[in-house]
């Protein structure tokens, strides 16, 4: 007897994950803001899709002001930010939610 009274049930896709340079928690790829050096240039890469190399941040706007102190952004896509390239992403990132309590 070949009949299949269950259920087929699909194969679970697989989810890429990434982590924050600034909290190191890892989310969901899409979760997180993509920036991306490329010619000496850090830009806000929204599609994910950009050449060059890339690191993530979370889209709240503490993780944001802990990357852009120091040199964390500059060591992690070896990369040096000039002073309009590090102003251009600081106003990006007041356009951020702060985090809320109750998230972790």
């Amino acid at each position: 007897m070949k009949g299949n009274s269950k259920k087929q049930i699909p194969p679970q896709r697989h989810t890429p994950e990434r982590s924050c340079i600034a909290c190191r928690g890892k989310k969901a790829k899409r979760d997180l803001i993509r920036l991306v050096c490329s010619t000496g240039i850090v830009e806000i890469d929204l599609k994910g899709k950009s050449a060059g190399r890339g690191i993530y941040l979370c889209p709240i706007r503490e993780c944001w002001e802990a990357g852009l102190e120091g040199n964390r952004l500059e060591h992690t896509l070896r990369a040096k930010l000039t002073s309009e390239n590090r102003q251009a992403l600081a106003e990006y990132s007041q356009s951020l939610p702060r985090k809320r309590e109750n998230q972790s």
